[in-house]
């Protein structure tokens, strides 16, 4: 489709999506939000997509909400866009939210790459990401406490998984702005690079996911990673291993990693996420019968 609040470019395996709105620091709106869903969509589309790296045009990544709508920006009552929108018990369903559980959603490893400042619903949305790397001058703020509000994207599930519930209370409570350092010792992101090095970092992390893996190994490993996260006992993970290994095990792209290991060169796995992808591993995250 045709963005105009994002761009999406497909090279070599790995699709890129830009936030695009440089001259509001990427501030989010309803229709970058309704763009970022399709772009996820064409990802999970497209066999030949292996990696996602997602960043920002400019100098910031995502100033969180468009604030262009004054008092009444988060007064859904008031929001015209909003009509006609999907609802959950009859309220509009939060757009951070419908972005986060999409990427949320995705067969394919996300690398969020901050290249400035991430802020509200600019860092909320990314939580679902599979790894996070920082810029130097990027930073953070959970700051919804100071702007009247509460988290949303789903970061209330997110979070504390990511960076434990100390953390992220701290952070959610004071809604401080906080340095990448921080964040990297916190647990958001697991590296800080020199501004001219985030793109190079990431699309590194990325060719080597899409040259040398498996696209099905890796599809399946992100949704049982993610989706025993909620789970109460190991032997849920036990039951969707041996299952997924029963099934994976016997398929092409097992033979073809065993014979190039033993012929020592590189594999060229042959399956595809599309048609490949394990019956027996369930999606995650899977939505509840009473939404």
């Amino acid at each position: 489709m045709s963005y105009t609040e994002i761009s999406y470019e497909v090279a070599d395996g790995i699709a890129t999506i830009t936030l695009n709105r440089p001259q509001r620091l990427n501030a989010f709106t309803t229709t970058m939000a309704r763009e970022l869903i399709a772009a996820f969509d064409e990802v999970d589309a497209d066999d030949d997509v292996r990696v996602v790296v997602m960043t920002g045009a400019g100098r910031g990544f995502c100033a969180g909400a468009d604030l262009g709508g004054g008092a009444d920006t988060f007064n859904a009552g008031r929001r015209p866009e909003l009509e006609g929108a999907e609802t959950i018990d009859g309220v509009p369903r939060d757009g951070g939210g419908t972005v986060s559980l999409r990427i949320a959603a995705c067969t394919k490893p996300v690398i969020g790459a901050y290249n400035g400042p991430a802020v509200g619903v600019g860092v909320t949305m990314t939580l679902p990401m599979d790894i996070r790397i920082a810029a130097e001058s990027a930073k953070f703020g959970f700051v919804f406490a100071r702007r009247g509000i509460v988290p949303e994207a789903a970061s209330t599930w997110f979070l504390p998984r990511v960076v434990g519930i100390s953390q992220a209370m701290e952070w959610v409570a004071t809604g401080r702005v906080f340095g990448p350092e921080e964040a990297r010792a916190g647990g958001l992101v697991s590296r800080v690079v020199p501004d001219a090095e985030l793109l190079p970092t990431a699309y590194g992390i990325a060719r080597e996911i899409a040259e040398n893996t498996s696209a099905v190994s890796v599809a399946v490993a992100r949704q049982m990673l993610w989706g025993m996260l909620g789970s109460a006992t190991p032997w849920a993970a036990h039951r969707y291993d041996s299952q997924a290994m029963f099934e994976v095990g016997r398929g092409a792209d097992a033979a073809e990693g065993v014979a190039a290991f033993l012929e020592k060169r590189a594999a060229v796995f042959p399956g595809r996420v599309s048609k490949d992808f394990p019956p027996s591993v369930p999606r995650w995250p899977v939505r509840p019968d009473d939404y």
